[in-house]
C-alpha cells in the first residue's frame, strides 16, 4: 500500500515557534554573517565533496543531483559557527554550554498537524532513501553515506531516549549499514534488544540545528532526548513518530523512521574515512530497515564533513572538540582548584589532543589535571598543561610553551596500558589499549615571578609621577620603565645621562632584577 500525505502547517495553539532552531534559519543567519557560501548552479552529487573539502564556510547547494534538491555541509564545521549557534562568542561557548546543560530540560508535545516534520510523510513503496541528495564522500569509502544524521531511540530496560551521531551506507532504496562497532550506548542498548530476538525502532534526524548536534555528541548520563531540551535553553516541541513510538524533535527537516533488525552484526559495512582522518576497514554491522520518510515541505537536506587532511574544517572534528571540553572541564572541576580554560584542537580530531589552562594553587596541580583528563576520557590521548598567561588557542603560544618551560626528564607523564580510541591508526593492530602522554609546560611551582620567566612587551608608561629621577628613586627601586614614568619622559636617553652622573657619584645601583636604587649610605 502506497501512503502519501501531506499536512499544513497550522499555527499551534501552543504558540511554538517552529523556526527558531530550524537548521534552514540557521542557515540563513550564516549568511548575513558571512559565514555562508551559496551555490546557485547545478552541482553533480560527485562533486560535492570536493567542494567541501578544507572549505572555511559553510555551503549551501540550491540544486544538486538530477532532481535538483537543496543540500547543506560543513555547517558545524568551524568554532566560530558553533558559538554563533549558542549566541555567544568563540571564547565564551564552552561556558555558555556548561551553563545550558544544567537548564532542566522541558518539551512541548504537538500532534502531527502541527508539526513541521511531518508536512510529508512517505510510507510503504514510496519511501527510497536513494532518492535522498546523498553523496559519495570519499574515494574509497563502500558507497554513500548519509552521514548527519542524529539517531533517536529508547531503551526498552530504561525508557529513556539515547541520542548519538552515526553514518548510514547505502545499502538499497529501503537499506542501510550503521557503524556499531565502538563502543556506545546505542550499541549496547542494540546488542540486548537483538539477543532477545527483538528489533530496535530507531529514528534518524537528517538536517538538525547545530545545537542539537551538540548535544547528540554529549556523553552525561541522562535521558539525551532532554540534553537537546536543555541546551536549546527553551522548550523543545517534539511529536511521535509515525511508524513507532520515538519522540524526535518537531522542528526538524527530515526524519528516516525504521529498525534496526534483530541478527545482530551481520554485514558488511564499510570502509569509510573516519574522523581522525585515516579510513576503516570494512566491519560487520547492523542493517537499518526504513519504514517511512517524513520531512518539511521545503526541507533541506544535510551532510557532515569528516575526515581527511584538514580536520579542523570538519564538523566531526568541531563537534567533538566542544564535547571533549565539556568532558574534561567537569573532571577538572574536581581534581584542581582553578582551571581557567580547556580546548581540544580540532586538527587532531577534536579529542586526542588536549590543552588545559590552570592556576596553580599547590604543587602538583598540573599532574592531577593531566591525570583527570586521561581518565576522564578514553580518547583522550596527550594533554598539554599551561600556565595563565598562555593563549591555549594559539599553536604559536602553545609550541612556544612547550619549547621554553617543559623539560622531558621532569615534566613528562607517561602512562601505559589504559585504554584507548580503537580507531587510532598509531596503536598495534587489534590493540585495545595504548599509552598516553601529559606535557607539564608550566614554571616550576612558586618559580613563576623571576624575571628570567617575564615575558618582554611593549612600555606602558603606567605609575607614579615625580619631579626628578632622583626624587623617583628615593621613593624605592625602580626599573627604567617607572623612571621614564616618573618624569613624563617621551625619550629616555636624559634618563641614560643622569643615571651615569649618579653612578660617578656611587650613589645609584642595579639589583638583580634590573631595578634602579639609590645606594644605602
Amino acid at each position: 500500500m502506497n501512503v502519501i500525505e501531506k499536512t499544513k502547517a497550522v499555527r499551534p495553539s501552543t504558540g511554538v515557534d517552529f523556526d527558531r532552531f530550524r537548521l534552514r534559519s540557521f542557515i540563513d543567519s550564516l549568511a548575513q554573517h558571512g559565514e555562508l557560501e551559496i551555490r546557485n548552479e547545478p552541482v553533480d552529487l560527485a562533486d560535492v565533496a570536493s567542494i567541501l573539502e578544507g572549505n572555511p564556510k559553510a555551503v549551501l547547494f540550491r540544486s544538486v543531483g538530477p532532481e535538483g534538491q537543496e543540500l547543506v555541509g560543513n555547517v558545524a564545521a568551524s568554532r566560530s559557527r558553533l558559538a554563533h549557534a549558542f549566541g555567544v562568542e568563540p571564547g565564551e561557548l564552552l561556558q555558555e554550554v556548561q551553563r545550558r546543560l544544567r537548564n532542566r530540560p522541558e518539551f512541548i508535545d504537538v500532534t502531527r498537524a502541527e508539526a513541521p516534520a511531518q508536512q510529508v510523510v512517505l510510507t510503504g513503496d514510496q519511501i527510497d532513501v536513494t532518492a535522498l541528495p546523498v553523496h559519495f564522500q570519499h574515494g574509497t569509502d563502500g558507497a554513500p553515506y548519509i552521514s548527519a544524521s542524529v539517531d533517536f531511540v529508547v531503551d526498552p530496560k530504561t525508557g529513556m531516549t539515547n541520542s548519538g551521531m552515526r553514518r548510514l551506507m547505502l545499502r538499497g532504496k529501503t537499506e542501510t549499514g550503521i557503524d556499531l562497532v565502538s563502543p556506545s550506548d546505542l550499541r549496547a542498548i542494540y546488542e540486548a534488544t537483538a539477543s532477545t530476538g527483538k528489533r530496535l525502532p530507531v529514528a534518524f534526524v537528517v538536517g538538525s540545528h547545530p545545537i542539537d548536534q551538540v548535544a547528540a555528541t554529549m556523553r552525561l548520563p541522562v535521558d539525551e532526548l532532554g540534553l537537546c531540551a536543555s541546551l536549546r535553553d527553551a522548550p523543545m516541541p517534539v511529536v511521535k513518530c509515525i511508524t513507532s513510538d520515538i519522540k524526535v524533535p518537531a522542528d526538524a527537516e527530515w526524519v528516516l523512521e525504521g529498525y534496526l533488525d534483530e541478527r545482530g552484526h551481520v554485514e558488511q559495512e564499510g570502509p569509510y574515512g573516519e574522523f581522525l582522518g585515516y579510513y576503516g576497514a570494512v566491519k560487520r554491522n547492523p542493517v537499518f530497515h526504513l519504514t517511512a520518510i517524513t520531512r518539511r515541505e521545503d526541507a533541506l537536506f544535510q551532510t557532515a564533513t569528516i575526515g581527511g587532511r584538514t580536520m579542523e574544517h570538519t564538523d566531526t572534528a568541531q563537534l567533538c572538540s566542544l564535547r571533549t571540553e565539556v568532558m574534561i572541564w567537569r573532571a577538572l572541576e574536581i581534581a584542581v582548584r582553578e582551571p581557567l580554560a580547556v580546548y581540544a584542537n580540532a586538527a587532531s580530531g577534536g579529542m586526542l589532543n588536549v590543552r588545559v589552562k590552570l592556576r596553580q594553587r599547590v604543587p602538583g596541580e598540573a599532574r592531577n589535571a593531566i591525570t583527570a583528563c586521561f581518565a576522564s576520557l578514553a580518547n583522550v590521548k596527550h594533554v598539554f598543561v599551561v600556565d595563565p598567561d598562555i593563549d591555549i588557542f594559539s599553536d604559536a603560544q602553545m609550541d612556544w610553551a612547550l619549547a621554553t618551560r617543559f623539560q622531558a626528564d621532569r615534566d613528562l607523564v607517561l602512562v601505559e596500558g589504559l585504554r584507548a580510541l580503537p580507531l587510532d591508526p598509531s596503536l598495534d593492530h587489534g590493540s585495545r589499549t595504548g599509552a598516553k602522554a601529559g606535557f607539564d609546560c608550566t614554571w616550576t611551582f612558586g618559580t613563576g615571578g623571576r624575571i628570567e620567566t617575564r615575558v618582554p612587551e611593549p612600555p606602558h608608561f603606567k605609575g607614579k609621577r615625580f619631579e626628578s629621577t632622583f626624587a623617583a628613586l628615593a621613593d624605592g627601586p625602580k626599573f627604567f620603565e617607572d623612571l621614564m614614568t616618573a618624569i613624563g619622559s617621551r625619550d629616555g636617553r636624559e634618563i641614560v645621562r643622569e643615571l651615569a652622573i649618579m653612578r660617578q657619584t656611587m650613589i645609584v645601583e642595579q639589583d638583580n632584577e634590573g631595578r634602579y636604587s639609590i645606594k644605602p649610605q
